[in-house]
This record gives C-alpha cells, sequence and structure tokens, in this order.
C-alpha cells in the first residue's frame, strides 16, 4: 500500500533553514510527481511545491519560489523541501502527497489526492 512519512519540522527562527524529508513506499517512485503542501491555523491548506520524477519538473507557489527548494532522491524514495530564509508566516503543519498535479493546478485539485502523509509542524519565532 502506498505510505508516506513526513518529518524534519521543529521550530526555528526567523531567516533561518530546516530541510524537510517525505519517505515513499508502495508506488513507483520514479514514475510519480510528489508535492508538498501546508495548513497554518485556522487556515485551509495550501500548495507549496512539487516535483515529477518523470521528468524532474518542479513548481513553486510564489510565496516560496527563491526561499524553498524541492529535490528528490529515488535511491531512497525519498522527496525533500529545503526551507531557507523562512518567515512567521511559513508556520504550519507540512505535508506530502503523492500522484500530484505537478504545476499551477497543484493546489486548485488538492480534494482530488489520495494518498497523503502525516504531516510534521514547523514554527518560525519572530
Amino acid at each position: 500500500d502506498v505510505q508516506l512519512q513526513a518529518s524534519g519540522g521543529g521550530w526555528v527562527q526567523a531567516g533561518g533553514s530546516l530541510r524537510l524529508s517525505c519517505a515513499t513506499s508502495g508506488f513507483d517512485f520514479n514514475d510519480d510527481a510528489i508535492g508538498w503542501f501546508r495548513q497554518a491555523p485556522g487556515l485551509e491548506r495550501e500548495a507549496i511545491s512539487c516535483i515529477d520524477n518523470r521528468d524532474d519538473t518542479t513548481y513553486y507557489v510564489d510565496s516560496v519560489k527563491g526561499r524553498f527548494t524541492i529535490s528528490s532522491d529515488s535511491a531512497k524514495n525519498t522527496v525533500y523541501l529545503q526551507m531557507n530564509s523562512v518567515k512567521p508566516e511559513d508556520t504550519a503543519v507540512y505535508y506530502c502527497a503523492a500522484d500530484v498535479s505537478c504545476g499551477p493546478r497543484l493546489g486548485a485539485v488538492i480534494g482530488q489526492y489520495d494518498y497523503w502523509g502525516q504531516g510534521t509542524l514547523v514554527t518560525v519565532s519572530s
């Protein structure tokens, strides 16, 4: 069965860095697209970034572009999200999902994604 496990969250000061990991299993990692999402308290879950392992295409929403970097390690079936220059507004629970539509529609069809990790909390202090 498909499994995703997000990890790496924690507390970080504004301007600092953090790297999240999404370990996956149960599907063909190299034939899939993995996305990162986040949900802040009281807000809806939003898309952040994705990577399509079939052609290494990446996508970022404007709010994280230039600060966050997504990458993929096929040997470990793991996708990473390197978060640099973090801001207090980046505070949220971060989730990864498999079989996503990697591109501008990443967040538009969020309700259609079936495979999610359990989430990891990132807290950015000012």
